[in-house]
Formats: C-alpha cells, structure tokens, sequence
C-alpha cells in the first residue's frame, strides 16, 4: 500500500526564506516527507496562487530529500483565506475532482498547515469521507528539522474509552428522556432510543403521537431539556394546547397581532411562536387548529417567517417543533380538516405512546417513579406495606383497570393514596377504598372498553371469573362459543370446530370433544344457546 498525504502549503510554517538559513528550521510540508519508517509515495498540495514562489522552493526540498515522492500540486483562489464558505467549496471542488483508490492507497489529510478555516474544513471533509483516510498532524519536536507526526483515526469505535463514554451519555440520555424510569417494555425502550438520536441530531418538526396522558407533553420537555443541556437551543420551552384556541384568538396566540387588529385589541402583542424563538415550540393536540392557522404555521416551519393578526410586515421565528394528538392526522385530512402539506411537513419524525394499558408491564417501575415524586413534594417518604402493594398490583393487571387518562390516572391514584397514608405506610384499607374509587369514575365507560369478545363472555361469567382467565383463554373461548351459537347442534358444532383434525381420526366424536372443552370452562352447550348470566 502507499502513502499518500493530502495537505496545504503552509505561507507562515513553510516560509523560511532562500537561502541554507532555511533547513536549520522545521517545516512542516518538507519535513513530514523526511521519515524513513513513513515513506510518502505521493503529495497532493493544494496551494494559494500568491504563494506560487513559496512553492518553487518547497517542491525542490521536498524533491531533494525524498526524490521518491510524486507531488501533484492544485491551486486554490481564495480571495479571503478566512471566509470559511469560500474556502470549504474550494476544497471541497478539489476533493471531488480526485479519484481515490483506497484499495491500493493509505490516506492521509495533513492538518497542520493553512489557516485554522482551511484546517476545519480539511477535518470536516475528512469526517464527511469526501477526503479518505486519517488526519496527519505534524509538529516541531527533538528531531530538529524532521519534528514529529501523530495519526488520527475519525473511526471513534477504534477507541474504546471514547466510545463508552459516547455510549454512557447515551444511555444517559435516554434515561433522561424516561423520567429515569427503568421502563420494561422493548418497543417503547427502542422509541426512546431512536428519539434520543433524532432529538441531538436534527432539528426537524417531531410529532408524538398518543391517547390523552400517554405522556406527550412529558417527552416534550425532556427532549427540549436535553437539547438545552447540549447547547442546541437557547430560547425557552413553550408550550399550548390547540384545543383551547379558537377564531380570532387563535390566531393571536400563536402569530400575534398588532395594536387595533380587532375589538379589545389596545397594546400589541408577540405571540408564542415568537417567545419560541431559538427554543422549543410544543403544539399540543394540533389537529385541533383551524385550516387558517395551519397555513400560517406551515410557512412559519419553512421559511421561519410569518404575518401577525392584523399586521402588514412579516416577522421571524426560528424555532423546533414538537406536536402532539391522539387523533387521526390521516382521517382528518381525508375529512378535509386538516392540510396534507402540514401534515407531510410534521412527519418526518413519528412516534407513536403507547397507552398505559400497552405498557402494563411499566406499571410497576412508574408506581414507584410517582412515589418518589410524591416523596419529593411533600419532603417524606410514602411506600405500600407488602399486602397492600399486592392488593393494588393484581388490580392494576386486571381487565377492570381501565386506566383511561394513562398515567394521569396513575399519578392522580398514588397522590391520592399517599396522602392518606398514616404514618407514610398505604394499607389494604387505604388500596381497597382506592380501588373502588377508580371502579366508580371507570363506571361509565366500561362497556365502551369492551371488545367483541368481552361482551359475550359477559353473559355466562362474572368480572371477578373473567379477571381470573388468561387473555388467550378469553379469546378462544369467545369464538368456540360464537360457533356453539350459530350452530344446530353439538355434533354440528364440532364438526366446524375440528374440520381437519377430524377426518385424521379413526373414530370421530366431535361432539365430547366440544363437550370436554366447555366443561373445562363449567359450560354446557344447551346453556350456550339458551344464555344466563352467574
């Protein structure tokens, strides 16, 4: 494999005059060429064209002491070596005209010479992989005019102690992103996980997606400390919910107005949008905004500019946004309520919050993290006794735990029971009065909860008998009992029930297979069809 180093001729490091003078001095461009264990096969040297003299001279040392290094020299034309746009497009014009063989050649970008803007970009193009290879820094040292060089891998997995702390702060971060809960559940773990990066990483509308007290607003805090914490935002956190927007004062709200935009309208006014400048804007239930505002909101997105109520002169904003809703975006659009460019704008980053009731396997670590919240506030420390926390768990798991409001439900039920607590311990007394609390708010949405196949088995058990069955017992009893129903007889009942298994037997008895089944369950099949709830 050769060597071949990509660099800047130095005006300053590589300047020492014409005369012998100039190899008591370390330069940086001829001296990297003078390491017998680090032959330079070939030298790509870009070059201001006012140093052309300056190159004359280096080409001949470089020629002197290493005859065997192939120097190709390209001019750059920069009229202000410190414009750093000027010089990243020079560079990278050159950087794009090279063919590279990475196959036959090792690469390496010189980084010691050329202004600091010429050095930033050589690195960014290097990080970008438009230049191949490491970085080369060279620096004067005890070989006197040879001096020394250090190689730099940008593959950060080459080293192990700064990749794990890349990965500690990640892990950091997601745990941030949680409320420190220790969350169980894979596909809301791996949510997080991809929100984390994307939160770092772009500055793209997000759009969470979610039922009410899933935690929407919640996220949206932590993504905006987050990014705060890294230095990407400076402004402030602010926060609205649409539904509460309406007409004229919608419009306000959000864009501002200007003094006499309309009735009652005596001072001007900035707007929210405006106090998200370089912060957070979180729109809370956006599907709720009305078509006008959704135009307004849509080019504030994409040209960070916008016309406040009642105002002739357009104002800027640049602000991230978060957006959340339960509803249906879709639907909405195909309804004619919400626009599709809106919407196509908003859902680059989607994610989707499970209910609580998707996540009951959290219940645990958030009973706990709502504790110590509790805890926090009120300055002592509140836990269940041992039958109490199991009294209040088998609920929580049960079918009869609607957990409507998601965590709303939770935190308001352990503030609840934490208040009441004596002496900071909740007893069975204090869970059983709680549990019949939430039975009573859930009362009337009960039946709206209800699946297919829930209600049927209402009609031959009781809740406490289908909170003791397994969901997969549910369901399969739900359908062979639909089948007992539309069906003549036993016989004929299994006959569908058992269509392939059947006809692999030598004796077939369909009808004490269904029987031996629905007994498992205290079923019978004439109770099926003539039903009594117990």
């Amino acid at each position: 494999m050769n060597n071949v180093v990509i660099g800047i001729l130095g005006s300053r490091l590589d300047q020492f005059g014409l005369g012998k003078r100039r190899w008591t001095r370390w330069r940086p461009t001829v001296a990297i060429t003078m390491h017998a264990e680090f032959p330079i096969h070939e030298y790509l040297l870009m070059y201001l064209p006012e140093d052309e003299a300056l190159l004359r001279v280096v080409l001949a040392d470089m020629a002197e002491v290493s005859p065997r290094t192939k120097v190709t020299t390209v001019p750059i034309a920069c009229d202000d070596p410190w414009d750093f746009e000027q010089v990243y497009s020079q560079i990278h014009a050159v950087a794009v005209s090279q063919t590279f063989d990475v196959e036959q050649n090792n690469y390496f970008v010189n980084i010691t010479t050329g202004t600091h803007v010429a050095q930033i970009c050589l690195y960014l193009l290097t990080e970008a992989h438009y230049l191949p290879g490491k970085l080369l820094q060279s620096s004067p040292g005890k070989n006197g005019v040879q001096g020394t060089y250090h190689l730099i891998d940008l593959d950060l997995s080459r080293y192990d102690q700064i990749a794990s702390r890349f990965a500690k702060e990640s892990r950091d971060a997601v745990t941030h992103l949680k409320s420190g809960i220790q969350t169980r559940n894979a596909a809301f773990n791996e949510l997080i996980a991809q929100v984390e990066q994307v939160s770092i990483k772009s500055t793209a509308p997000m759009l969470l997606n979610g039922p009410t007290g899933a935690g929407k607003s919640q996220l949206a805090k932590r993504i905006y400390e987050l990014k705060k914490q890294r230095g990407q935002l400076s402004g402030n956190l602010v926060e609205v919910n649409c539904a509460t927007l309406r007409g004229d004062n919608a419009m306000s709200a959000l864009f501002g107005h200007v003094k006499g935009a309309f009735t009652g309208a005596l001072n001007a006014r900035a707007g929210l949008l405006r106090e998200a400048h370089q912060g957070l804007l979180f729109l809370d239930e956006i599907g709720e905004l009305g078509l006008d505002e959704q135009a307004m909101l849509l080019r504030a997105i994409e040209e960070k500019i916008f016309m406040p109520f009642g105002g002739d002169q357009t104002v800027s904003s640049d602000f991230q946004l978060i957006a959340g809703t339960h509803r249906d975006l879709f639907e909405l659009v195909r309804q004619g309520l919400f626009r599709e460019d809106l919407l196509a704008r908003i859902n680059l980053w989607t994610y989707e919050l499970p209910s609580l009731k998707l996540r009951s396997e959290d219940l645990e670590p958030n009973i706990e993290h709502e504790l110590n919240n509790y805890a926090r506030k009120a300055g002592h420390k509140v836990s269940f006794n041992k039958a109490a926390r199991a009294a209040y768990l088998q609920f929580a798991y049960s079918p009869q735990a609607l957990w409507r409001a998601n965590f709303r439900d939770l935190n308001s039920s352990i503030t609840r029971m934490a208040t009441l607590a004596v002496g900071g311990r909740i007893t069975e007394e204090v869970v059983a009065a709680e549990i019949i609390r939430l039975q009573r708010a859930w009362q009337g949405f009960q039946n709206e909860n209800m699946t297919g196949s829930e209600r049927l088995l209402e009609n031959y058990f009781s809740s406490s008998q289908l909170a003791d069955l397994d969901l997969f017992d549910r369901l399969q009893l739900s359908e062979v009992i639909k089948v007992c129903k539309a069906s003549r007889s036993l016989a004929d009942a299994g006959r569908t029930l058992f269509n392939v298994s059947r006809d692999k037997k030598s004796s077939i008895n369909d009808s004490h297979r269904v029987k031996q089944y629905l007994q498992k369950f205290g079923l019978t099949f004439q109770q099926i069809c003539t039903p009594n709830k117990s």
